[in-house]
């Protein structure tokens, strides 16, 4: 009887299958660590902006409050981009021939606004309210970062969906008094499990259950 198969092919048949899990398997490690680093989540990369706007100068050595700026973070669900005027209340007087400020004085002189590129942006299927964050005590710098240290603004968080449920299921430990949520440099305390079940009270915010649901993101 003629044998159809080679003495070897078993081995080989092993051998082929045992690839394919290995390939399959390095494809899935592959896909979770890209999806996991800067390049899908751009941390840590600062996009070319028209002008090269530092933080670390304005805010960190100036002390200007982000407030002054993002004016909408207060009352609304986008924190806002400054308008050109914003910026030409003091470069108006300052660095009036600086070249790197060209665009702001040719923005004001045709009443064009700054093409400003968007660092921090979530999908369009998540809503996102800064008011009620800060409303809460939800400092800027536990989502954007240091940004009072950096020279050109880039995303801090990879702000995914895991980034924001291990917040909302547990509050206390980011919340901070009414006086520190502009606080760049603010350090949850020793005591901040304590202050934090305080602050809940104090906010009259929900449960991590509540706060958890898929509704209160995806609307």
């Amino acid at each position: 009887m003629r044998q159809l198969f080679a003495p070897g092919a078993d081995a080989w048949l092993r051998l082929a299958m045992l690839s394919l899990l290995l390939l399959v398997g390095a494809s899935a490690l592959t896909l979770e660590l890209l999806q996991h680093s800067s390049y899908i989540s751009r941390v840590g990369i600062a996009p070319e902006q028209p002008v090269p706007f530092s933080h670390k100068h304005h805010v960190g050595e100036l002390g200007l409050d982000c407030r002054y700026c993002h004016t909408g973070v207060e009352a609304s669900a986008s924190a806002g981009l400054p308008p050109t005027h914003t910026c030409m209340t003091c470069h108006s007087q300052l660095w009036t021939g600086a070249a790197m400020l060209a665009p702001v004085r040719d923005s004001l002189a045709h009443d064009m606004p700054l093409a400003w590129v968007r660092v921090n942006r979530l999908p369009d299927y998540v809503y996102f309210n800064h008011s009620i964050h800060v409303a809460k005590g939800v400092g800027c710098s536990s989502c954007h970062g240091a940004i009072d240290r950096m020279q050109l603004t880039a995303r801090a968080q990879n702000l995914s969906m895991q980034f924001c449920l291990d917040c909302h299921r547990n509050p206390a430990m980011r919340l901070r008094n009414p006086d520190q949520v502009w606080n760049t440099e603010w350090m949850p305390p020793a005591d901040q499990a304590a202050r934090g079940k305080a602050l809940l009270a104090q906010y009259h915010i929900r449960s991590g259950a509540q706060l958890s649901d898929c509704s209160v993101c995806h609307r």
